[in-house]
Protein backbone atom coordinates (compact mmCIF):
# COMPACT_ATOMS: atom_id res chain seq x y z
CA UNK A 1 0.00 0.00 0.00
CA UNK A 2 3.21 2.06 -0.05
CA UNK A 3 3.19 3.19 -3.38
CA UNK A 4 -0.71 3.87 -3.33
CA UNK A 5 -0.48 5.65 -0.86
CA UNK A 6 2.11 7.90 -2.11
CA UNK A 7 0.24 8.75 -5.12
CA UNK A 8 -3.19 9.51 -2.91
CA UNK A 9 -1.50 11.72 -1.04
CA UNK A 10 -0.32 13.28 -4.47
CA UNK A 11 -3.40 13.96 -5.78
CA UNK A 12 -4.43 15.49 -2.66
CA UNK A 13 -6.61 13.03 -1.11
CA UNK A 14 -7.30 12.76 2.88
CA UNK A 15 -4.56 9.93 4.21
CA UNK A 16 -7.38 8.43 6.16
CA UNK A 17 -9.11 7.53 3.16
CA UNK A 18 -6.28 4.72 2.06
CA UNK A 19 -7.60 2.66 4.63
CA UNK A 20 -10.88 2.15 2.77
CA UNK A 21 -9.07 -0.01 0.03
CA UNK A 22 -8.13 -3.84 0.42
CA UNK A 23 -5.97 -5.49 -1.73
CA UNK A 24 -6.13 -9.25 -2.98
CA UNK A 25 -1.82 -9.61 -4.13
CA UNK A 26 -1.08 -12.35 -6.48
CA UNK A 27 2.92 -11.78 -6.75
CA UNK A 28 4.14 -13.51 -10.05
CA UNK A 29 1.93 -11.32 -12.28
CA UNK A 30 3.18 -8.89 -14.68
CA UNK A 31 6.86 -10.29 -14.22
CA UNK A 32 9.46 -7.51 -14.74
CA UNK A 33 12.49 -6.91 -13.07
CA UNK A 34 10.61 -3.33 -12.23
CA UNK A 35 7.30 -3.23 -9.45
CA UNK A 36 5.30 -3.23 -12.63
CA UNK A 37 2.33 -5.55 -10.35
CA UNK A 38 3.00 -2.74 -7.43
CA UNK A 39 2.74 0.18 -9.78
CA UNK A 40 -0.38 -1.18 -11.42
CA UNK A 41 -2.82 -2.00 -8.49
CA UNK A 42 -1.28 1.85 -7.30
CA UNK A 43 -3.08 3.39 -10.07
CA UNK A 44 -6.26 1.54 -10.56
CA UNK A 45 -6.02 1.50 -6.47
CA UNK A 46 -6.39 5.18 -6.50
CA UNK A 47 -8.44 5.51 -9.38
CA UNK A 48 -11.36 3.53 -7.81
CA UNK A 49 -10.85 5.37 -4.27
CA UNK A 50 -11.32 8.50 -5.92
CA UNK A 51 -14.37 7.33 -7.85
CA UNK A 52 -15.73 6.11 -4.25
CA UNK A 53 -14.67 9.00 -2.76
CA UNK A 54 -16.34 11.33 -5.15
CA UNK A 55 -19.69 8.73 -5.15
CA UNK A 56 -19.98 9.58 -0.98
CA UNK A 57 -19.27 13.27 -1.84
CA UNK A 58 -22.26 13.17 -3.92
CA UNK A 59 -24.45 11.24 -1.41
CA UNK A 60 -24.03 13.81 0.67
CA UNK A 61 -20.97 12.75 3.26
CA UNK A 62 -20.89 9.66 4.98
CA UNK A 63 -18.46 6.66 4.77
CA UNK A 64 -16.77 6.34 1.75
CA UNK A 65 -17.47 2.83 0.04
CA UNK A 66 -14.96 0.31 0.45
CA UNK A 67 -12.20 -0.41 -2.54
CA UNK A 68 -11.24 -3.42 -3.53
CA UNK A 69 -7.80 -4.09 -5.89
CA UNK A 70 -7.31 -7.50 -7.10
CA UNK A 71 -3.88 -8.28 -9.25
CA UNK A 72 -6.02 -10.49 -11.50
CA UNK A 73 -7.75 -8.08 -12.43
CA UNK A 74 -5.42 -5.15 -12.73
CA UNK A 75 -3.09 -7.69 -14.42
CA UNK A 76 -6.03 -8.47 -17.04
CA UNK A 77 -7.10 -4.83 -17.61
CA UNK A 78 -3.35 -3.43 -18.13
CA UNK A 79 -2.93 -6.37 -21.30
CA UNK A 80 -6.89 -6.12 -22.34
CA UNK A 81 -5.32 -5.39 -26.00
CA UNK A 82 -3.74 -8.94 -25.70
CA UNK A 83 -7.78 -10.66 -24.84
CA UNK A 84 -9.85 -8.72 -26.98
CA UNK A 85 -11.36 -10.97 -29.40
CA UNK A 86 -13.52 -9.56 -32.28
CA UNK A 87 -15.71 -13.01 -33.45
CA UNK A 88 -12.88 -14.74 -32.55
CA UNK A 89 -10.19 -12.61 -34.13
CA UNK A 90 -7.12 -11.76 -32.10
CA UNK A 91 -6.37 -8.03 -32.31
CA UNK A 92 -3.42 -6.99 -34.31
CA UNK A 93 -0.42 -6.62 -32.26
CA UNK A 94 2.93 -3.93 -33.61
CA UNK A 95 3.38 -3.55 -37.00
CA UNK A 96 6.67 -5.51 -38.94
CA UNK A 97 8.63 -1.75 -38.67
CA UNK A 98 7.70 -0.72 -35.09
CA UNK A 99 10.78 -3.09 -33.74
CA UNK A 100 14.35 -2.62 -31.95
CA UNK A 101 16.88 -2.14 -34.53
CA UNK A 102 20.85 -2.43 -33.98
CA UNK A 103 22.51 0.76 -34.84
CA UNK A 104 26.45 1.35 -35.40
CA UNK A 105 26.47 2.04 -32.16
CA UNK A 106 23.32 0.80 -29.62
CA UNK A 107 19.85 0.46 -30.55
CA UNK A 108 17.20 2.33 -31.46
CA UNK A 109 13.28 1.75 -31.41
CA UNK A 110 10.75 2.50 -33.96
CA UNK A 111 7.04 3.17 -33.84
CA UNK A 112 5.30 2.61 -37.15
CA UNK A 113 1.36 1.38 -36.28
CA UNK A 114 -0.32 4.52 -38.05
CA UNK A 115 0.13 4.81 -41.24
CA UNK A 116 1.53 8.55 -41.91
CA UNK A 117 4.01 7.63 -39.34
CA UNK A 118 5.25 4.55 -40.98
CA UNK A 119 5.61 7.01 -44.52
CA UNK A 120 7.53 9.73 -42.56
CA UNK A 121 9.92 6.67 -40.84
CA UNK A 122 10.38 5.42 -44.36
CA UNK A 123 10.70 9.03 -46.27
CA UNK A 124 13.57 10.04 -43.21
CA UNK A 125 15.46 6.92 -43.96
CA UNK A 126 15.19 6.67 -47.56
CA UNK A 127 13.96 2.87 -47.94
CA UNK A 128 11.58 0.95 -49.22
CA UNK A 129 8.83 -0.79 -46.71
CA UNK A 130 11.35 -3.59 -46.14
CA UNK A 131 12.92 -4.98 -42.75
CA UNK A 132 15.97 -5.80 -44.46
CA UNK A 133 16.33 -2.72 -46.08
CA UNK A 134 15.89 -0.64 -42.89
CA UNK A 135 17.94 -2.75 -40.94
CA UNK A 136 20.73 -2.49 -43.60
CA UNK A 137 20.64 1.12 -43.19
CA UNK A 138 19.83 1.56 -39.61
CA UNK A 139 22.95 -0.37 -38.93
CA UNK A 140 25.27 2.06 -40.70
CA UNK A 141 24.26 5.10 -38.36
CA UNK A 142 24.24 5.68 -34.53
CA UNK A 143 21.02 5.43 -32.47
CA UNK A 144 20.90 9.22 -31.75
CA UNK A 145 21.38 10.45 -35.68
CA UNK A 146 18.78 7.97 -36.56
CA UNK A 147 16.63 9.90 -33.52
CA UNK A 148 17.19 13.23 -34.65
CA UNK A 149 16.36 12.59 -38.50
CA UNK A 150 13.53 10.61 -37.57
CA UNK A 151 11.82 12.78 -35.58
CA UNK A 152 12.60 15.77 -37.86
CA UNK A 153 10.65 14.27 -40.71
CA UNK A 154 7.73 13.47 -38.05
CA UNK A 155 8.48 10.26 -37.71
CA UNK A 156 9.24 8.17 -34.52
CA UNK A 157 12.11 6.61 -33.37
CA UNK A 158 14.21 7.11 -30.10
CA UNK A 159 17.76 5.42 -29.08
CA UNK A 160 18.11 3.42 -26.28
CA UNK A 161 19.39 5.06 -22.85
CA UNK A 162 20.03 3.56 -19.32
CA UNK A 163 18.29 5.42 -16.14
CA UNK A 164 21.13 7.38 -15.71
CA UNK A 165 21.70 8.71 -19.21
CA UNK A 166 18.01 9.71 -19.59
CA UNK A 167 18.45 11.17 -15.63
CA UNK A 168 21.61 13.37 -17.29
CA UNK A 169 19.31 14.41 -20.49
CA UNK A 170 17.64 17.56 -20.92
CA UNK A 171 13.88 16.43 -21.13
CA UNK A 172 14.62 13.70 -18.13
CA UNK A 173 15.31 16.30 -16.04
CA UNK A 174 12.40 18.62 -16.93
CA UNK A 175 9.95 15.94 -17.08
CA UNK A 176 11.15 14.83 -13.43
CA UNK A 177 10.42 18.59 -11.94
CA UNK A 178 6.74 18.29 -11.62
CA UNK A 179 4.74 15.98 -9.69
CA UNK A 180 3.44 12.82 -10.70
CA UNK A 181 -0.06 14.38 -11.51
CA UNK A 182 -0.03 18.05 -11.47
CA UNK A 183 -2.98 19.70 -10.02
CA UNK A 184 -4.01 23.06 -10.70
CA UNK A 185 -6.47 25.39 -9.78
CA UNK A 186 -7.03 28.01 -13.04
CA UNK A 187 -9.70 30.59 -11.24
CA UNK A 188 -12.37 31.14 -8.47
CA UNK A 189 -15.28 29.30 -10.09
CA UNK A 190 -18.32 28.87 -7.72
CA UNK A 191 -18.45 25.14 -5.87
CA UNK A 192 -19.74 22.81 -8.40
CA UNK A 193 -23.23 21.22 -7.23
CA UNK A 194 -23.49 17.76 -7.76
CA UNK A 195 -27.12 15.83 -7.02
CA UNK A 196 -27.05 12.63 -5.48
CA UNK A 197 -26.22 9.62 -7.87
CA UNK A 198 -29.70 7.74 -8.26
CA UNK A 199 -30.12 3.57 -8.05
CA UNK A 200 -27.32 0.75 -8.72
CA UNK A 201 -24.76 0.57 -9.93
CA UNK A 202 -23.29 3.80 -8.22
CA UNK A 203 -22.32 5.76 -10.60
CA UNK A 204 -20.43 8.81 -8.96
CA UNK A 205 -19.56 10.31 -12.77
CA UNK A 206 -23.37 10.52 -13.41
CA UNK A 207 -25.20 13.45 -15.26
CA UNK A 208 -21.44 14.82 -16.21
CA UNK A 209 -20.66 15.45 -19.84
CA UNK A 210 -16.68 14.65 -20.94
CA UNK A 211 -15.30 15.66 -24.05
CA UNK A 212 -12.51 13.33 -25.15
CA UNK A 213 -10.27 14.58 -26.91
CA UNK A 214 -7.41 11.57 -26.98
CA UNK A 215 -5.99 9.13 -28.86
CA UNK A 216 -4.04 5.50 -28.80
CA UNK A 217 -3.90 4.35 -24.91
CA UNK A 218 -3.64 6.08 -22.24
CA UNK A 219 -6.11 8.80 -23.17
CA UNK A 220 -9.19 6.68 -24.22
CA UNK A 221 -8.18 4.56 -21.27
CA UNK A 222 -8.60 7.39 -19.13
CA UNK A 223 -11.96 8.26 -20.25
CA UNK A 224 -13.48 5.08 -20.81
CA UNK A 225 -12.94 4.62 -16.86
CA UNK A 226 -15.03 7.92 -16.43
CA UNK A 227 -17.42 6.40 -19.15
CA UNK A 228 -17.85 3.15 -16.60
CA UNK A 229 -18.89 5.34 -13.70
CA UNK A 230 -21.48 6.79 -15.41
CA UNK A 231 -20.22 9.91 -17.42
CA UNK A 232 -21.38 11.01 -21.08
CA UNK A 233 -18.18 10.52 -22.97
CA UNK A 234 -18.17 11.61 -26.34
CA UNK A 235 -14.50 10.91 -28.24
CA UNK A 236 -13.76 13.15 -30.92
CA UNK A 237 -11.51 12.56 -33.89
CA UNK A 238 -10.87 14.23 -37.09
CA UNK A 239 -11.91 12.72 -40.65
CA UNK A 240 -8.48 12.19 -42.26
CA UNK A 241 -6.37 10.24 -38.97
CA UNK A 242 -8.39 6.91 -38.52
CA UNK A 243 -7.86 5.35 -35.03
CA UNK A 244 -6.54 1.78 -35.63
CA UNK A 245 -10.15 -0.52 -35.43
CA UNK A 246 -8.46 -2.92 -32.55
CA UNK A 247 -7.55 -0.08 -30.62
CA UNK A 248 -10.94 1.68 -30.22
CA UNK A 249 -12.31 -1.52 -30.34
CA UNK A 250 -11.08 -2.35 -27.37
CA UNK A 251 -10.44 1.46 -25.62
CA UNK A 252 -14.37 2.52 -26.52
CA UNK A 253 -16.18 0.76 -24.12
CA UNK A 254 -18.96 3.03 -22.73
CA UNK A 255 -17.99 6.57 -25.06
CA UNK A 256 -19.68 7.76 -27.95
CA UNK A 257 -17.50 8.12 -31.14
CA UNK A 258 -17.51 10.89 -33.49
CA UNK A 259 -15.79 12.91 -36.21
CA UNK A 260 -14.67 16.39 -36.33
CA UNK A 261 -12.28 18.67 -38.42
CA UNK A 262 -11.14 20.95 -34.97
CA UNK A 263 -10.89 24.13 -37.87
CA UNK A 264 -14.14 23.70 -40.17
CA UNK A 265 -16.05 22.28 -37.28
CA UNK A 266 -14.94 25.18 -34.73
CA UNK A 267 -19.37 25.75 -34.14
CA UNK A 268 -19.72 22.32 -33.30
CA UNK A 269 -16.83 21.87 -30.87
CA UNK A 270 -18.24 24.83 -29.46
CA UNK A 271 -21.68 23.74 -28.53
CA UNK A 272 -19.79 21.31 -26.93
CA UNK A 273 -17.60 23.16 -24.77
CA UNK A 274 -20.39 25.47 -23.68
CA UNK A 275 -21.53 21.93 -21.71
CA UNK A 276 -18.96 19.68 -21.16
CA UNK A 277 -17.96 19.32 -17.27
CA UNK A 278 -14.50 17.34 -18.40
CA UNK A 279 -12.25 18.29 -21.64
CA UNK A 280 -10.04 15.98 -22.01
CA UNK A 281 -6.98 15.97 -24.21
CA UNK A 282 -4.16 13.75 -25.32
CA UNK A 283 -2.24 15.51 -28.33
CA UNK A 284 1.18 16.97 -27.95
CA UNK A 285 1.77 20.59 -25.49
CA UNK A 286 -0.12 23.28 -27.50
CA UNK A 287 -1.27 21.55 -30.38
CA UNK A 288 -4.70 22.27 -29.66
CA UNK A 289 -4.20 25.80 -28.53
CA UNK A 290 -5.30 27.20 -31.89
CA UNK A 291 -8.47 25.89 -31.64
CA UNK A 292 -9.31 27.54 -28.44
CA UNK A 293 -8.70 24.18 -26.66
CA UNK A 294 -5.98 25.30 -24.14
CA UNK A 295 -6.56 24.81 -20.30
CA UNK A 296 -7.09 28.82 -19.61
CA UNK A 297 -9.02 29.34 -22.64
CA UNK A 298 -11.44 26.59 -21.96
CA UNK A 299 -11.71 27.90 -18.38
CA UNK A 300 -12.60 31.19 -19.50
CA UNK A 301 -15.45 30.45 -22.01
CA UNK A 302 -16.58 27.71 -19.39
CA UNK A 303 -15.98 28.35 -15.81
CA UNK A 304 -15.77 25.45 -13.71
CA UNK A 305 -14.41 22.96 -16.54
CA UNK A 306 -11.90 20.16 -15.85
CA UNK A 307 -9.41 20.21 -18.33
CA UNK A 308 -7.18 17.01 -18.23
CA UNK A 309 -4.00 17.26 -20.20
CA UNK A 310 -1.46 14.00 -21.34
CA UNK A 311 1.75 14.27 -23.34
CA UNK A 312 4.18 11.65 -23.79
CA UNK A 313 7.15 13.47 -22.94
CA UNK A 314 5.86 16.51 -20.58
CA UNK A 315 4.70 19.69 -20.77
CA UNK A 316 8.35 21.55 -20.80
CA UNK A 317 11.91 20.79 -21.99
CA UNK A 318 13.53 20.38 -25.46
CA UNK A 319 11.35 17.40 -26.14
CA UNK A 320 7.59 18.41 -24.77
CA UNK A 321 6.73 19.03 -29.01
CA UNK A 322 7.81 15.57 -29.75
CA UNK A 323 5.40 12.77 -30.47
CA UNK A 324 5.49 9.55 -28.30
CA UNK A 325 4.45 6.28 -27.59
CA UNK A 326 4.64 3.96 -24.58
CA UNK A 327 7.18 1.39 -26.30
CA UNK A 328 9.13 4.73 -26.97
CA UNK A 329 9.32 6.24 -23.54
CA UNK A 330 10.32 2.54 -22.41
CA UNK A 331 13.20 2.99 -24.52
CA UNK A 332 14.11 6.43 -23.88
CA UNK A 333 13.75 6.26 -19.96
CA UNK A 334 15.88 3.42 -19.19
CA UNK A 335 12.88 0.82 -18.46
CA UNK A 336 14.26 -1.02 -21.69
CA UNK A 337 17.51 -1.17 -20.62
CA UNK A 338 16.59 -2.60 -16.89
CA UNK A 339 14.35 -5.26 -18.63
CA UNK A 340 16.49 -6.29 -21.69
CA UNK A 341 19.58 -9.07 -21.09
CA UNK A 342 23.14 -8.67 -22.52
CA UNK A 343 23.01 -8.69 -25.78
CA UNK A 344 19.40 -6.68 -26.41
CA UNK A 345 16.72 -4.42 -24.83
CA UNK A 346 13.75 -5.45 -23.39
CA UNK A 347 9.95 -4.34 -22.57
CA UNK A 348 7.33 -4.31 -19.56
CA UNK A 349 5.38 -6.99 -19.67
CA UNK A 350 2.41 -4.67 -20.59
CA UNK A 351 1.92 -1.23 -21.53
CA UNK A 352 2.26 -0.44 -18.44
CA UNK A 353 3.20 3.80 -18.85
CA UNK A 354 -0.09 3.83 -20.81
CA UNK A 355 -2.43 1.49 -18.81
CA UNK A 356 -1.52 3.55 -15.33
CA UNK A 357 -0.87 6.90 -16.46
CA UNK A 358 -4.68 6.21 -17.83
CA UNK A 359 -5.80 5.71 -14.34
CA UNK A 360 -4.02 7.97 -13.21
CA UNK A 361 -5.75 10.99 -15.30
CA UNK A 362 -8.37 9.44 -14.70
CA UNK A 363 -7.72 9.59 -10.47
CA UNK A 364 -7.09 13.07 -10.77
CA UNK A 365 -10.41 14.50 -12.88
CA UNK A 366 -12.09 12.38 -9.99
CA UNK A 367 -10.36 14.45 -7.10
CA UNK A 368 -10.59 17.52 -8.71
CA UNK A 369 -14.59 17.11 -9.11
CA UNK A 370 -14.15 16.08 -5.78
CA UNK A 371 -12.56 19.71 -4.40
CA UNK A 372 -14.73 21.59 -6.88
CA UNK A 373 -18.01 20.38 -5.00
CA UNK A 374 -16.22 22.39 -1.88
CA UNK A 375 -13.82 24.99 -3.21
CA UNK A 376 -14.91 25.54 -6.96
CA UNK A 377 -12.68 26.67 -9.31
CA UNK A 378 -11.57 25.55 -12.85
CA UNK A 379 -8.95 22.71 -12.84
CA UNK A 380 -6.35 21.61 -15.08
CA UNK A 381 -4.82 18.17 -13.85
CA UNK A 382 -1.58 16.76 -15.99
CA UNK A 383 0.35 13.72 -16.66
CA UNK A 384 2.95 12.70 -19.01
CA UNK A 385 4.17 9.11 -19.99
CA UNK A 386 7.43 10.29 -19.24
CA UNK A 387 6.42 11.31 -15.85
CA UNK A 388 4.86 8.01 -15.21
CA UNK A 389 8.20 6.49 -15.86
CA UNK A 390 9.77 7.99 -13.53
CA UNK A 391 8.05 6.60 -10.49
CA UNK A 392 7.94 3.47 -11.91
CA UNK A 393 12.08 3.57 -11.79
CA UNK A 394 12.01 5.37 -8.34
CA UNK A 395 13.88 3.50 -5.98
CA UNK A 396 14.10 0.57 -8.36
CA UNK A 397 17.75 0.31 -6.89
CA UNK A 398 18.73 -1.66 -10.68
CA UNK A 399 17.46 -4.58 -11.92
CA UNK A 400 15.86 -7.48 -9.51
CA UNK A 401 14.95 -10.92 -9.72
CA UNK A 402 11.23 -11.54 -11.04
CA UNK A 403 8.51 -12.64 -8.17
CA UNK A 404 7.95 -16.00 -8.10
CA UNK A 405 4.58 -16.58 -8.09
CA UNK A 406 1.25 -16.95 -10.25
CA UNK A 407 2.84 -15.98 -13.49
CA UNK A 408 0.45 -18.65 -15.37
CA UNK A 409 -2.80 -17.04 -13.68
CA UNK A 410 -5.94 -17.79 -15.96
CA UNK A 411 -7.56 -14.14 -16.79
CA UNK A 412 -11.20 -15.69 -17.30
CA UNK A 413 -12.81 -14.56 -14.53
CA UNK A 414 -11.63 -11.13 -15.54
CA UNK A 415 -13.34 -11.02 -18.80
CA UNK A 416 -16.48 -11.21 -20.37
CA UNK A 417 -18.41 -11.56 -23.67
CA UNK A 418 -20.83 -9.36 -25.55
CA UNK A 419 -22.17 -8.32 -29.02
CA UNK A 420 -21.69 -4.87 -29.93
CA UNK A 421 -22.23 -3.40 -33.58
CA UNK A 422 -18.56 -4.58 -34.26
CA UNK A 423 -19.26 -8.11 -33.72
CA UNK A 424 -19.06 -10.37 -30.62
CA UNK A 425 -16.37 -9.08 -28.63
CA UNK A 426 -14.39 -11.29 -25.46
CA UNK A 427 -13.08 -8.56 -23.38
CA UNK A 428 -10.98 -7.94 -20.34
CA UNK A 429 -13.22 -6.26 -17.54
CA UNK A 430 -12.75 -3.15 -15.59
CA UNK A 431 -10.00 -3.43 -12.85
CA UNK A 432 -11.70 -0.20 -10.93
CA UNK A 433 -13.84 -1.49 -8.46
CA UNK A 434 -15.56 -0.61 -5.49
CA UNK A 435 -18.59 -1.12 -2.80
CA UNK A 436 -21.99 -1.07 -5.32
CA UNK A 437 -19.88 0.24 -8.17
CA UNK A 438 -20.31 -0.80 -11.64
CA UNK A 439 -18.84 -4.13 -12.68
CA UNK A 440 -18.63 -3.81 -16.73
CA UNK A 441 -19.71 -0.83 -19.08
CA UNK A 442 -22.79 0.35 -19.73
CA UNK A 443 -22.48 -0.32 -23.41
CA UNK A 444 -20.11 -1.55 -25.62
CA UNK A 445 -18.25 0.29 -28.63
CA UNK A 446 -19.67 1.18 -31.31
CA UNK A 447 -18.26 1.89 -35.40
CA UNK A 448 -15.42 4.61 -35.22
CA UNK A 449 -17.13 8.21 -35.69
CA UNK A 450 -20.49 7.33 -36.55
CA UNK A 451 -21.97 9.07 -33.24
CA UNK A 452 -23.44 12.68 -33.48
CA UNK A 453 -21.67 15.75 -32.48
CA UNK A 454 -23.97 16.32 -29.11
CA UNK A 455 -24.18 15.24 -25.92
CA UNK A 456 -26.92 12.53 -24.90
Amino acid sequence: MTRLASFWSGLGGDPALVSRVSAVERPGVLPSRLPVREFAGACVGVCALAAAELAARRAGGGEVPAVRVDDGAVATAFVSERHLRTDGRAAESFAPLSRFWRTADGWVRTHANYPHHRARLLSALGTPEDPDAVAAMLARRSAVEVEETVTAAGGLAVALRTPEEWAAHEQGAAVARPPLVERVRLDSAPARELSPPAGTPLLPAAGLRVLDLTRVIAGPIATRTLALLGADVLRLDPPDLPELPDQHTDTGFGKRSALVDLASGREAVEELVARADVVVTGYRPGALDRFGLSAEALAERRPGVVVAQLSAWGATGPWAGRRGFDSLVQVATGIAHIEGERDRPGALPAQALDHGTGYLLAAGVLRALSDQTEAGGSRLVRVALARTAGDLLRGAGGPRAAEEGETNLSPTPWLAERDSPLGHLRYALPPVEFEEGPRDWARPPGRWGTDETRWL
